[in-house]
């Protein structure tokens, strides 16, 4: 399985049940890496020269970077 980083937004929440009680609800959010990748996306979008074709390429790209900027960010 791929090295993920963890999460990057978790949260709880506490809900009514509806009958006066409460429920803690947990997400995980998106992972680290989802958001590194997403990131680099954005940047490499914003490329005026960039292609516009070829997603695939594109979205392989960013999360080639994800992984470089994760795998620099465990060194520290």
């Amino acid at each position: 399985m791929k090295y993920t980083g963890g999460p990057a937004f978790p949260y709880e929440i506490d809900l009514p049940n509806g009958d006066g009680s409460e429920a803690t609800h947990y997400s995980m959010g998106m992972t680290l890496r989802d958001y590194f990748a997403a990131k680099a996306m954005q940047g490499y979008l914003r490329w005026p020269e960039a292609p516009t074709h070829g997603e695939a390429l594109i979205a392989d790209c960013a999360y080639t970077m994800a992984d470089a900027m994760l795998a620099e960010r465990s060194k520290t």
